[in-house]
């Protein structure tokens, strides 16, 4: 699936909230997520190869946690990010062929989500260990024919809407926590 994704560190959990809430829209319950990133050996931003993330999903402490493997690949020059998720049942023999792959282990991310869909916009709540405040991102799919840049500015503005900043990250969460440990 081709979409578009925009990130923003938010100015203010409680009020992008409650303007989201104002208009009848609601955050489902938080859960749990940790993702583990792999990248090719020779990886480099902005060379369009793969990234794999290992990603387990604990929607309750008394539930059973799913583990998915996601396929990424951001397009530099267009703006796209290329994604495909498969459901593993052995998480262990996955990252076993990860590493097969050519694959090596760079960040592993947790954090606390919150998701609200709207048709086929959805947009996520995030709590990020290691990064200080909370990020919204949004994605939106890109149809065919469509403008990625137009999406784009679609979603900065649903983001200033929301009472949110116009400037957008455009790194990974993986790579703002490698930033912020060197510092």
């Amino acid at each position: 699936m081709k979409k578009v994704i925009v990130k923003n560190k938010l100015r203010n959990k409680d009020d992008f909230v409650q303007k989201l809430y104002e208009i009848g829209m609601k955050f489902t319950d938080v859960y749990y997520l940790h993702d583990r990133v792999y990248v090719p050996r020779g990886y480099k931003r902005g060379m369009n190869y793969p990234r794999l993330v290992m990603r387990t999903t604990m929607k309750a402490v008394d539930k059973t946690p799913t583990y998915k493997v996601i396929l990424k690949r951001h397009i530099e020059d267009s703006g796209v990010d290329m994604v495909d998720t498969t459901v593993v049942k052995d998480y262990v023999e996955m990252v076993n062929i990860i590493h097969q792959l050519g694959f090596k282990k760079v960040a592993e991310v947790s954090r606390q989500r919150q998701k609200l869909k709207l048709s086929e916009l959805r947009i996520y709540l995030d709590k990020v260990e290691g990064l200080p405040g909370y990020y919204a991102k949004m994605e939106s799919p890109v149809a065919e024919g469509e403008r990625v840049s137009a999406v784009q500015m679609d979603l900065a503005r649903t983001f200033e809407t929301l009472g949110q900043s116009k400037k957008v990250a455009d790194q990974s969460y993986a790579e703002m926590l490698s930033a912020a440990t060197r510092i």
